[in-house]
């Protein structure tokens, strides 16, 4: 088991090289393209390129771990759905109804018109 782990890392080290050097030479391509003349900047290296990369991963990306595939959140909270009471699921149901374009239910539900209307 160990030696499988050992030979997919070792054909992974590749890939991950190449990609890094396909990814420093568009970016550095891109930019020695565009931002000297929109912006009047000057052209950047490849290691400056790549320097912008890590920087951009570090700044938007972070280093998390990507556990569980694409599909790993639905998957947790389906797990956390069903180790849920009855109660709890209808309080974060109505806790999600309370809030307005957080991507869960209907998006304009509709609101009470009390006092709104002269009648």
């Amino acid at each position: 088991m160990k030696s499988y782990r050992i030979w997919k890392v070792l054909k992974m080290v590749p890939v991950v090289i190449i990609a890094v050097g396909v990814f420093g030479f568009v970016t550095m391509r891109l930019w020695n393209w565009l931002m000297p003349a929109i912006f009047d900047l000057k052209p950047i290296t490849f290691v400056q390129a790549l320097g912008l990369l890590l920087l951009g991963k570090i700044l938007f990306g972070g280093f998390h771990r990507h556990s569980g595939g694409r599909n790993g959140w639905k998957r947790h909270m389906e797990e956390r759905w069903a180790q849920m009471s009855p109660e709890e699921r209808e309080r974060f149901r109505a806790g999600m109804r309370g809030r307005r374009g957080c991507g869960f239910g209907p998006f304009n539900e509709p609101r009470s018109e009390q006092g709104s209307r002269s009648a």
